[in-house]
């Protein structure tokens, strides 16, 4: 049972719908992915469905964005399984509501250097919960600025490094109150992509927070990294999982999905997960 339990649709930053996704998970030989969008919950009970006619196990899940204010820097915490999924929508619409505030400012001033339209971006985000940086650089490709949504021009309009950065800071909710509202609902909190983020100091403050596992098979981490946190993951007796983080097209490199997976005893303790606490927190409470 090898899983991909980071993917993304177009209701968020993927290029690719959910259909066409399990089709494609299908013919990859996998028997679990994870719909995790951003922010984004509308498309885990059709992707179930969908799953079941396909043969694929399709964990309900999704990643919310936190902003971690002491160290001025994003981090993504993913929630699987939520018994409870209601109790995030009031958290994933607040959080579309700041990132499409942020998103028309930086479309904006995209518009100030290369002709563009919003009108044009809109476009290109049509079934999307919000606009992304991948569908500013694919309304960009599409008038011939650039031939690719990474590369040159994306490094020049949406890294915190380049003086021609049009990057606008969203303030989202802290880490801790993302895994607040994860187990108010029920869910399962796991840290998405620490490489990516740097986010080792976060991980030791959230870990008494009760933090449940981290992402640590994915391709923004090295293997340096995977090794120390599959450890890390050991010694707390938390969660270790994985998965591409795949996005059709919007992907930052060729990725197709299963390309990065959580092995099979991993995907188990996953889905055993609340019933192995609920029965430790039985034994502690006699």
């Amino acid at each position: 049972m090898v899983g991909d339990l980071h993917c993304h649709t177009k209701l968020s930053d993927s290029s690719m719908g959910i259909d066409d996704l399990i089709v494609l998970a299908q013919k990859r030989g996998l028997t679990t992915i994870a719909i995790t969008d951003r922010d984004c919950q509308a498309g885990t009970v059709r992707a179930k469905i969908i799953g079941e006619r396909k043969g694929i196990n399709v964990i309900p899940g999704v990643e919310l964005s936190a902003y971690d204010s002491k160290r001025d820097a994003y981090a993504e915490i993913i929630c699987y399984l939520p018994d409870f999924p209601d109790r995030l929508e009031g958290l994933c619409h607040r959080n579309i509501a700041v990132r499409k505030r942020a998103s028309q400012m930086m479309t904006l001033k995209v518009a100030r250097k290369y002709p563009i339209t919003p009108e044009l971006v809109t476009k290109c985000a049509t079934g999307s919960t919000a606009v992304f940086e991948a569908h500013i650089m694919h309304a960009l490709t599409e008038c011939g600025f650039t031939d690719r949504i990474y590369g040159d021009l994306y490094d020049e309009l949406f890294s915190g490094e380049s003086k021609e950065n049009v990057l606008v800071t969203a303030k989202y909710p802290e880490p801790a109150e993302i895994i607040e509202a994860i187990h108010e609902a029920g869910g399962i909190a796991v840290l998405a992509h620490p490489g990516a983020r740097n986010s080792f100091e976060l991980i030791e403050e959230l870990i008494p927070l009760g933090l449940d596992g981290i992402e640590v098979w994915h391709p923004d981490n090295t293997e340096e990294q995977q090794a120390e946190l599959l450890k890390l993951t050991k010694k707390n007796g938390m969660l270790a999982t994985g998965g591409t983080e795949f996005k059709g097209m919007y992907s930052k490199s060729a990725m197709c999905v299963g390309d990065i997976g959580t092995p099979e005893a991993n995907v188990k303790a996953l889905l055993g997960y609340k019933t192995k606490m609920k029965k430790k927190k039985a034994a502690a409470s006699k």
